[in-house]
């Protein structure tokens, strides 16, 4: 049972973590059209600030909770899917950072990235994602 559970809590923090990360960066490409000082723009801020601190954060915090749990209960520490899912894990984790980054610059209207830039930024979480789920489904050795 408790398997089960710490399974289902990871999989809604890995839900609730994607979300974010395919929603912000889409907050970014629209808030590079906003100009600096607008009301438009402060409200990207809000919007930006609000889903980074209450929905991504604390999913990422969950997810490796979760997840370090399942791989302790399950003794995956050694095979070779899953450390080939924790290096995708933490190139996810290591996007959050680059969002988190780029969030303070926009939030001190200090961001120089073209909305494209953020638009190609968008993709990485679905790459990443999809290999981390073909890994843990296929569990290739």
């Amino acid at each position: 049972m408790l398997y089960l559970v710490l399974k289902s809590l990871h999989i809604i923090a890995v839900i609730a973590w994607m979300a974010g990360m395919l929603y912000l960066p889409r907050l970014f490409v629209y808030h590079c059209g906003a100009e600096k000082g607008s009301v438009q723009s402060e409200t990207f801020k809000v919007m930006e600030r609000r889903l980074l601190r209450a929905i991504i954060n604390p999913a990422m915090v969950l997810t490796w909770v979760m997840g370090l749990s399942l791989a302790w209960l399950n003794g995956y520490w050694l095979q070779g899917w899953f450390i080939a899912k924790i290096v995708l894990v933490l190139a996810m984790s290591a996007v959050h950072g680059l969002f988190s980054r780029w969030r303070r610059d926009f939030d001190a209207d200090r961001n120089t990235r073209s909305a494209r830039f953020y638009r190609f930024w968008n993709e990485v979480p679905t790459l990443l994602m999809i290999g981390i789920v073909f890994i843990v489904v296929i569990k290739p050795s």
